[in-house]
């Protein structure tokens, strides 16, 4: 993550009150990220935007590096929570379906979440933190592969769990490529990608 482990960490709050202010400071955090980048951002920009007083924000995340820790914590659960969804109804889902649930499963979380790419880009994450959303994030597409066919060998659901990962991360970066016309049609064409290969690799 952006902070080590040395520094201070965020502090829990413990009533309604507590939870409300500090998803404020959130969502204050993720609109400054989004638009000055990690680094440009200062807890005084948060703290005016969320209207809350400096102090405010320090007695929760002392630092700037915790408050991006704590954002991105928050993001990974709503994916993990989306592909957990996908995981719930891939066992009878149209093979069509689930390609196109799993290829768009990324673009949706993106487009609805700019800050995560900036926190994830920024080159201010610690490396063993983001070794460990790649594999918990291949760990849930596995368990997609494996409710759609359990009787795959580990290691071959291991390979294509990478692999569709991939896949998804690039559907991701292609929707806002500035650069591609006709987007839409474009993931369209990486969901039937997508679902060919799962036609024959979980035959």
């Amino acid at each position: 993550m952006p902070s080590q482990k040395a520094s201070a960490e965020s502090k829990p709050p413990q009533r309604r009150r507590g939870r409300e202010r500090v998803a404020a400071l959130l969502a204050a955090a993720a609109a400054i990220f989004a638009e000055r980048g990690y680094d440009a951002a200062t807890m005084t920009e948060i703290a005016a935007r969320a209207g809350a007083a400096i102090g405010s924000l320090y007695q929760f995340f002392p630092t700037k590096a915790s408050l991006a820790d704590a954002l991105l914590e928050q993001y990974m659960r709503a994916v993990h929570a989306h592909l957990d969804g996908i995981a719930a109804q891939a066992p009878t889902m149209p093979l069509a379906d689930l390609a196109d649930s799993l290829c768009h499963a990324l673009v949706t979380m993106r487009s609805g979440n700019p800050a995560l790419v900036v926190l994830i880009e920024s080159g201010n994450i610690d490396p063993a933190m983001i070794a460990s959303i790649r594999k918990e994030m291949r760990r849930r597409v596995g368990a997609i592969l494996h409710g759609r066919a359990p009787g795959l060998p580990p290691a071959e659901q291991a390979a294509i769990a990478t692999a569709v990962l991939q896949m998804m991360k690039a559907a991701a970066a292609m929707n806002v490529d500035p650069t591609i016309a006709g987007r839409k049609a474009a993931l369209n064409e990486m969901a039937r990608m997508l679902e060919s290969y799962l036609r024959t690799r979980l035959a």
